[in-house]
């Protein structure tokens, strides 16, 4: 239904038109004489009483549309009414008849249903007694034919697993007899060569204990001086010999290459002089020397309580033994052939004391000539170190044969692993030697198991298993 002012426009533009086709008729029927002034004023003046007219007749005509649209709105709202109202009498009508209709074929499926199932349930009883005597009747006959097939089965199996079980037999102990002989064999040599190693080890061992002893004993000199005694006018040779050995120093050596200066003592002791000989020695000098007449007159001055005699004597002395430390730097002293250092030997105890009295005395001896006084104790002290450093060195020695000889022995260890190991190898291929076998004789019996057994004396007769299986031994053993 078009709108109100939809409606007004379409009456507006015929108004409109009717308005045009009005004037262009009067302006055909006034004619062409008079003069456009007066047909312009005519012409407006026209068209002003024309619009009036037309909004004098449009605002009529909306009145008038008004009115009518209202009053056809309220008859549609009317007639929409009364129609609704009837559609919902009718699908109300409608609805109560489908849903008696809906109800009464429910209840007569729930009547075919229950009847169906009835049937159903009296069928599925039938059927269930006709099945469980057939089950019954099969079970039995199922039992009785497993039970007669297992006794076959059972049967046949021992028969074969006992054939099994002997030939098994006879090569395991044909295998574990090659492989006791050949390990008893390999292991007795191993365990021989072995004891021979541990035998040279022990031997080592108590040679080391022998010279860890005569180093407790040379501790024990070292540590308790005073049980020694002073040994007065010890000479030096005396001590050297009691001390070391022939091969460890020698007498009137030239220290020196080239020179005819000889020392009276030199130790001997190990190391390598350069561009000598690879045996070469390098000599520690020892020179005695007792300034008899000065130590007298010292010992004079003290007996007769002269305190200036008494040092006079001992400057005399100090100055004797400096020049001695001098020469003897000068004469035997030429590292590398000889140490840095040499021992300048005073004989009796109370020199050694008196010069080491005086002050500064050893100390410039050493750092200016490097010459180190010593007594017969300190001497022996001296000695008694150096031999224990020989000892050390041949600890060393023999300790480094010692470590040969554990190597030699863990060399022979591992070839002993490998010969274990290849033993183990064995042994593992005969176990999957037999369990191979296993695996044959239960693939055989599944294949027999269709086969009827025969009686054992005809089994024998046709398998004569004692000769099979002394050619398999004589196989094994060949193998």
């Amino acid at each position: 239904m078009p709108s109100l002012s939809s409606m007004l426009l379409i009456v507006l533009a015929v108004l409109g038109g009717l308005n045009l086709f009005v004037l262009v008729q009067l302006l055909r029927q006034t004619g062409s004489d008079q003069d456009p002034d007066s047909q312009w004023q005519w012409l407006q003046t026209t068209l002003t009483a024309l619009q009036r007219d037309q909004h004098s007749g449009a605002e009529r005509t909306e009145r008038e549309l008004r009115g009518a649209v209202l009053a056809a709105a309220r008859d549609t709202r009317v007639e929409l009414g009364g129609g609704l109202a009837e559609f919902q009498r009718l699908l109300m009508a409608q609805s109560g008849e489908v849903a008696r209709t809906q109800n009464e074929q429910i209840d007569s499926f729930r009547i075919q249903l229950a009847a169906m199932q009835t049937g159903l349930d009296q069928r599925l009883a039938g059927l269930q007694g006709g099945i469980e005597q057939r089950l019954v009747s099969m079970q039995g006959s199922v039992e009785q034919r497993l039970s007669n097939l297992q006794g076959g089965v059972e049967q046949r199996l021992a028969s074969l697993q006992a054939d099994n079980e002997k030939k098994l037999d006879q090569m395991r102990a044909t295998v574990d007899e090659k492989l006791h002989a050949t390990l008893e064999a390999r292991l007795g040599e191993s365990f021989k060569q072995v004891a021979e190693r541990l035998e040279q080890v022990h031997r080592g061992l108590g040679e080391m204990q022998t010279l860890a002893q005569g180093v407790g004993d040379l501790k024990r000199v070292l540590t308790n001086v005073k049980a020694r005694g002073v040994f007065g006018e010890v000479q030096l040779a005396g001590l050297l010999e009691q001390v070391l050995t022939h091969e460890q120093y020698a007498v009137n050596v030239a220290t020196v290459p080239g020179s005819n200066e000889r020392v009276e003592f030199a130790i001997r002791l190990p190391g390598r002089a350069v561009g000598g000989a690879p045996d070469a020695p390098v000599w520690l000098p020892i020179d005695a020397k007792f300034p008899r007449e000065d130590y007298e007159r010292l010992l004079d001055a003290h007996d007769r309580a002269d305190r200036e005699a008494a040092e006079a004597a001992a400057k005399a002395l100090e100055q004797r033994i400096r020049d001695e430390a001098r020469s003897i730097a000068a004469k035997y002293l030429a590292p590398p052939h000889t140490t840095d250092f040499a021992i300048l030997f005073l004989p009796t105890e109370g020199l050694y004391a008196e010069l080491l009295r005086r002050p500064g005395l050893t100390e410039a001896l050493q750092r200016q000539h490097r010459v180190t006084l010593a007594g017969p104790t300190t001497l022996l002290a001296m000695l008694n170190s150096l031999q224990m450093g020989f000892r050390t060195l041949a600890l060393e020695q023999r300790s480094s044969e010692v470590w040969s000889v554990l190597g030699a022995v863990k060399t022979e260890f591992a070839k002993f692993g490998d010969v274990l190991a290849k033993t183990k190898k064995k042994l593992l291929e005969a176990h999957n030697t037999i369990d191979d076998a296993e695996v044959r004789a239960r693939s055989m019996a599944r294949k027999l198991k269709s086969v009827e057994a025969l009686p054992e004396p005809e089994a024998r007769a046709l398998l004569p298993v004692e000769s099979g299986v002394a050619r398999d031994g004589d196989a094994a053993t060949a193998g």
